[in-house]
């Protein structure tokens, strides 16, 4: 039996300029767990031949096989393609177990860690045990080249990684990770005052998504709206180093304006009315998690004299019974994978 774990992230940042028509960019983000967990069983094969592989999607509560190679693709392409890109080793029948702690379509980037979690136990499985940096371009390649889809950079390197992080993307895939130190101090005023909130809808925006970047193309990378997400991003890495955490807010704020503007769609009904809620509570700041669009998730970032938070949940609960509020706490590790009786191999590069 072979488990991995792996964080997902909030407070992200910078995103959209993590991707292929940005070109070069700046992410700044906090993993948190927990993430995502990923089990894998394997039993000498009854015929010796290869089997299907038996998956066990637990948020949705399914079960089915999946033949590797099997056109068009079965239930979930994601965890499909993951098991095809590392393969499971001959004479070796597997079940795989899936599962996190975030509801699916959070925007928190649960896929990405899905997928890295997944690779990262599959290449144990094979005794290889790669390094952060290469796991993460691997789920990378999974999303955008084995099924095609928009994915930035960012969420599978907060998953391989863990921690606090600003991501210099040079030139678009090559991007840099450059951990934040937190003090004591300023990991727990973190940890005490950021909070996701699950708006009760799975993220779905594909038709804005699909404009902003039809957009962005013909824009180019210096588009004005992406500059000030870069800069967002460096004030936010900036904050956290000095231990601001009200510089850290103004950062959020400006990234959730900025997103605004590339689009107006980006930052939801439910989000807006969050936001509403957490200025009423003088939060610090907010931001709209991931690419935004209608459903997903918030991070907001409370004040810091006691009850400021405990004020702040009890009207979001009060405004709406689909908003879920989601404890979290920075990740200190990223991916971390473990056979039974063996130490856990943390992905680090």
């Amino acid at each position: 039996m072979l488990t991995a774990t792996a964080p997902i992230r909030t407070c992200d940042c910078g995103g959209w300029t993590d991707t292929w028509f940005a070109r070069h960019g700046a992410v700044f983000h906090v993993a948190v767990e927990p993430g995502v967990r990923v089990r894998v069983d394997v039993r000498p094969s009854a015929s010796g031949e290869a089997e299907p592989v038996i998956l066990y999607a637990e948020n949705y509560a399914e079960q089915y096989a999946f033949v590797p190679g099997t056109r068009p693709w079965v239930r979930h392409p994601l965890l499909e393609a993951a098991i095809e890109s590392v393969g499971v080793p001959p004479g070796l029948s597997a079940e795989i177990h899936v599962q996190s702690a975030v509801p699916p379509g959070a925007s928190t980037g649960t896929s990405a860690a899905v997928c890295v979690a997944l690779i990262g136990a599959l290449h144990l499985l094979w005794d290889r045990r790669p390094g952060a940096d290469r796991i993460a371009a691997e789920a990378h390649a999974v999303e955008v080249e084995r099924l095609r889809q928009q994915s930035g950079l960012q969420d599978q390197l907060a998953a391989a990684h863990g921690g606090v992080n600003f991501i210099e993307i040079t030139d678009y895939p090559s991007a840099t990770v450059h951990p934040i130190p937190l003090s004591d101090q300023v990991r727990v005023a973190i940890d005490r005052q950021l909070i996701l909130i699950y708006l009760g809808r799975t993220h779905s925006s594909s038709a804005i998504h699909d404009a902003v970047i039809r957009d962005m193309t013909g824009a180019g990378p210096g588009h004005p709206a992406l500059a000030a997400l870069r800069e967002a991003a460096a004030q936010a890495r900036d904050a956290v180093v000095a231990g601001d955490l009200v510089m850290l807010g103004e950062a959020m704020r400006a990234n959730t304006e900025a997103q605004r503007r590339l689009h107006a769609a980006l930052i939801g009904v439910d989000a807006q009315r969050v936001i509403a809620i957490a200025r009423a509570h003088r939060a610090l700041g907010w931001k709209v998690n991931g690419a935004g669009g209608e459903g997903g998730s918030l991070a907001v970032l409370c004040g810091p004299e006691p009850g400021d938070r405990a004020l702040f949940e009890t009207a979001i609960l009060a405004a709406s019974p689909a908003y879920r509020l989601v404890p979290v706490s920075i990740a200190r590790k990223g991916l971390c994978v473990s056979s039974r009786g063996d130490d856990a191999i943390e992905g680090k590069a």
